[in-house]
């Protein structure tokens, strides 16, 4: 992968639902939502000043939302929502956004 690419995509880790679980509460938040499923599917991840991690999260019901998390240079796990999309499927491709 060359700098600023986006790496092929990976099945979820248990440190990439860490991750997911600290935003959680910011997708929450900007959804309006409470999810009671929230289980990282598969991720991507692009380097830049930081990292994006690109996350699609299976949230019940066969529904889907792909999430954007930025971690900043400093790599103290300061994780932040930079982005997301609902009213994905399974089958979507995990893309930039």
């Amino acid at each position: 992968m060359s700098l600023g690419g986006v790496s092929e995509a990976s099945r979820a880790t248990p440190e990439i639902q860490m991750i997911a679980n600290k935003v959680r509460p910011q997708l929450e938040a900007k959804t309006n939502k409470k999810y009671e499923k929230f289980e990282a599917v598969e991720y991507k991840t692009q380097v830049v000043a930081g990292e994006n991690i690109f996350i699609k999260m299976d949230v019940g019901h066969g529904c889907f939302i792909h999430i954007k998390v930025f971690n900043g240079p400093t790599g103290k796990d300061n994780y932040e929502l930079h982005g997301y999309q609902t009213d994905k499927t399974m089958d979507e491709e995990l893309t930039y956004f």
